[in-house]
């Protein structure tokens, strides 16, 4: 099983994390820029953040075997905070940077004023640098926000399908598919969305359009929840190339508007900046013993 996990936060999983994952046939990742956790203070916060996600981030999943894409945007959740408008100045310029493949996460989180503007100006960047765009839906009244969100992708005139719209349910998925967008699901181990679920949607919308995600972020989370979804699709009689056409297609095709997947390009290299992932000597048999 070859995976591509088209939506996860790899800064806040560990190195075990990119070990079972290689093992469980991961072989690409976009990681979206998102919120920290706390509120960030500055501008500046977000440059030092974007440039881990483009440089040791990559190096890092090379390290393990892993091709690392990202997508740029100033979040949801941030949008809020008048401290991080001044992202939106900063964005042309990430946005032309190798291993960018789409703009995200936008969207809505709160669903207030200040999250629309900055969305509808995050999707004129998009198509302004030729983008596709991975949108995030509110926790909190989905059904309003993906409707929202619909019509503002209609307005701004962005195609839909250069748009995903992401953390979808049974309940949003049918006005997405209507829209003509990429339906995007985030699979986890309490909430959104789990394996039997997403392998009764896929029964029912059928494969095309479709991405499946860990999202793998700050709470209680699991990065090979790609592969358990794939192991679920073939316990109810999907075929591996069912799977495949799930798992690694849909991304790559996606993603591949972009024009500038590195599907074949894991350069692990010696360090990143002068850093490596070592820490110290290996352990000797004597030492060990």
């Amino acid at each position: 099983m070859r995976i591509f996990d088209p939506h996860i936060h790899m800064t806040s999983r560990t190195t075990d994390d990119y070990e079972a994952m290689h093992d469980a046939g991961v072989r690409a990742v976009v990681e979206p820029a998102f919120w920290l956790g706390q509120p960030r203070t500055s501008v500046g916060s977000f440059v030092d953040y974007f440039d881990g996600l483009l440089g040791w981030e990559r190096f890092r999943a090379a390290q393990h075997g892993i091709a690392h894409h990202a997508t740029i945007a100033l979040n949801p959740k941030e949008a809020n905070d008048p401290r991080c408008r001044g992202v939106l100045d900063l964005l042309p310029r990430y946005l032309e940077k190798d291993g960018v493949v789409a703009v995200g996460e936008v969207g809505f989180d709160s669903m207030t004023r200040e999250e629309e503007d900055v969305f509808v100006r995050q999707l004129e960047l998009a198509g302004e640098h030729d983008l596709p765009v991975l949108v995030h839906t509110p926790h909190r009244d989905k059904a309003a926000g993906t409707r929202r969100t619909l019509e503002i992708v209609a307005q701004v005139g962005i195609a839909p399908e250069r748009v995903v719209v992401d953390h979808l349910n049974e309940v949003t998925v049918d006005v997405v598919d209507d829209a003509g967008c990429w339906a995007g699901f985030s699979v986890y181990p309490d909430t959104k969305m789990d394996e039997a679920r997403m392998v009764r949607i896929l029964q029912r919308r059928g494969l095309e359009r479709v991405m499946i995600n860990s999202a793998a972020d700050w709470g209680r989370s699991d990065p090979l929840k790609t592969w358990r979804t794939g192991q679920a699709m073939l316990a109810a009689g999907f075929t591996e190339h069912d799977v495949d056409h799930v798992l690694w297609r849909n991304p790559v095709a996606f993603y591949g508007q972009s024009g500038r997947l590195l599907l074949d390009d894991v350069d692990a290299g010696a360090d990143y900046a002068g850093n490596t992932l070592q820490r110290g000597e290996p352990l000797t048999p004597a030492a060990q013993g």
